[in-house]
């Protein structure tokens, strides 16, 4: 099993790993309908941030790994990798024709002896529905389930130190799995198809709690004046127990939320912790929003910024970011809203953006934030700005 394809190559999940399998000698071909980002791989350039990556990109590319628009790179492949996961709808409910229908349009080069994987979250049962898929159209199949677990911006180092999660529909199948991915994997851990679909919904699901606890404290909190993160380092201190304990934040990107209402469908939309934290989660740029207001009085007609776009510090991905939510409350208020991320091109830079804003609510705490000292009334949920630099007006 030499020869690997990634569909959806050139994305945030099948990069990392088409470059860890390049790394230990395997062949690879990233397969990816956007023509942008295959010339951008093809040229030695990463689409987006990945710590690691440029160099494992530099030392394989136009030698063990490619990337191509042309859906025939699959024919005679040993592994088929597909990353597509399950989209919620607008109603919350996931999409599961999205992974089919992506699957479907390759049939035409896949056969019955390839490893076919599929990578991404997907709703509980929908491994079985592309076996019985497959089974139909090729007449067999060897399919297995191996969820990623990385964390974005640090994929390469996460594949290479965490444990594998491998599920099979068969003995062949989770074997062959097992091989392939113990290559760059220090463990690995098996699992029926729906345990493992299941445990990597239930890990993004008790992220979004924690972080829906520790938001819901502060806007308990901040409400009535307190400082939270006062409290919460009180509560940490020489205090193992609370060791863990997350801080506010805007809980954003695409998987958490994602995922958290997929296992909800997958309970009959009984799960009813998560329903909660959504409202928390989601509440809280309401939230930021009106703790400006208090500061400031009404918004209206005033230059008020938002610092920072990404979903999560130090990263360029904006996907289903927060800080949009925080611009479109602020333009209910009639603000005029400024932006700015170091990261993401296009925004405001950030000497004029300081100089411009009259307000600011803090998006995301990207490390060259750290060290800014705001001289108008602000909102930080992060705890990146020490509290007395707050101006009240």
């Amino acid at each position: 099993m030499k020869r690997i394809c990634i569909i959806g190559g050139c994305g945030h999940v099948g990069i990392p790993l088409g470059l860890a399998f390049a790394s230990k000698g395997f062949e690879v071909t990233l397969v990816d309908l956007n023509p942008e980002a295959v010339a951008s791989i093809n040229g030695g350039k990463l689409p987006f941030k990945e710590e690691g990556a440029d160099a494992l990109l530099r030392a394989h590319v136009g030698r063990n790994l490619h990337a191509t628009a042309d859906a025939g790179a699959v024919a005679g492949q040993d592994v088929v990798v597909f990353v597509t996961g399950t989209p919620v709808d607008e109603h919350l409910n996931p999409k599961i024709h999205d992974v089919l229908k992506v699957v479907s349009a390759y049939l035409p080069v896949l056969n019955p002896e390839q490893l076919i994987v599929l990578r991404s979250t997907i709703f509980p049962g929908v491994t079985r529905i592309v076996e019985h898929l497959l089974r139909e159209k090729l007449g067999g199949a060897r399919l297995a389930f191996c969820p990623e677990r990385i964390v974005q911006g640090k994929g390469i180092e996460e594949i290479f130190s965490l444990p594998q999660l491998v599920s099979g529909i068969d003995a062949q199948s989770e074997e062959m799995a097992a091989t392939l991915f113990a290559a760059i994997a220090p463990r690995i851990i098996r699992l029926s198809c729906e345990e493992a679909e299941l445990a990597k919904l239930m890990t993004n699901a008790w992220r979004y709690l924690e972080f829906a606890i520790a938001n819901q404290f502060y806007m308990m909190v901040e409400k009535q004046g307190l400082d939270f993160y006062r409290i919460l380092n009180a509560m940490k201190a020489d205090y193992p127990r609370a060791e863990h304990f997350a801080g506010a934040g805007l809980a954003a990107g695409p998987c958490l939320f994602k995922d958290t209402m997929q296992l909800s469908a997958f309970h009959n939309n009984e799960f009813f912790l998560g329903h909660s934290a959504m409202l928390v989660n989601e509440g809280l740029p309401n939230f930021l929003v009106s703790q400006l207001e208090k500061k400031m009085g009404s918004l209206r007609g005033r230059r008020i910024g938002v610092l920072g776009l990404a979903f999560k510090a130090d990263n360029d991905d904006t996907r289903e970011s927060l800080s949009f939510k925080v611009i479109k409350c602020l333009e209910t208020k009639m603000a005029v809203v400024l932006r700015s991320d170091a990261h993401v091109p296009g925004t405001m830079p950030l000497d004029t953006f300081m100089t411009a804003c009259e307000g600011i609510i803090l998006g995301v705490p990207h490390s060259e934030y750290r060290s800014l000292k705001p001289t108008v009334p602000y909102v930080d949920c992060w705890n990146v700005w020490p509290r007395c630099c707050a101006v009240e007006l």
